[in-house]
């Protein structure tokens, strides 16, 4: 199993409308792409920004092109995001999942 981490800022006061947005968009289109086992959105509000981590579950290297593209390190973005974002990071980090919660785990076993 492969976790896919992706970071982004946004000022706080704008925080949960870029969560709404990131519902209706980004994870909707993470989840139906075959090979996801899911995604989690994690979100720190400090002072006056507000820093996002997602982070998508995928079977193999192969789904991740299929929802990514090529290169796979290469973030996608959404229209709206440059709206919200203080930055488009260019890139995103692979992690090789060694211990997951059971049902994570389990679905990522094939």
């Amino acid at each position: 199993m492969i976790a896919r981490s992706w970071d982004g800022t946004v000022p706080a006061d704008r925080a949960d409308d870029y969560f709404a947005y990131l519902s209706r968009t980004g994870v909707p289109d993470l989840q139906a792409t075959p090979g996801n086992l899911g995604v989690f959105v994690l979100r720190l509000v400090e002072g006056e920004l507000a820093y996002f981590r997602m982070i998508s579950l995928w079977e193999s290297q192969s789904d991740i092109q299929a929802f990514a593209g090529d290169p796979v390190e290469r973030a996608r973005y959404y229209p709206e995001d440059a709206d919200f974002l203080l930055e488009l990071a260019p890139e995103v980090e692979h992690f090789e999942v060694l211990h997951a919660p059971g049902d994570v785990a389990a679905r990522g076993a094939g």
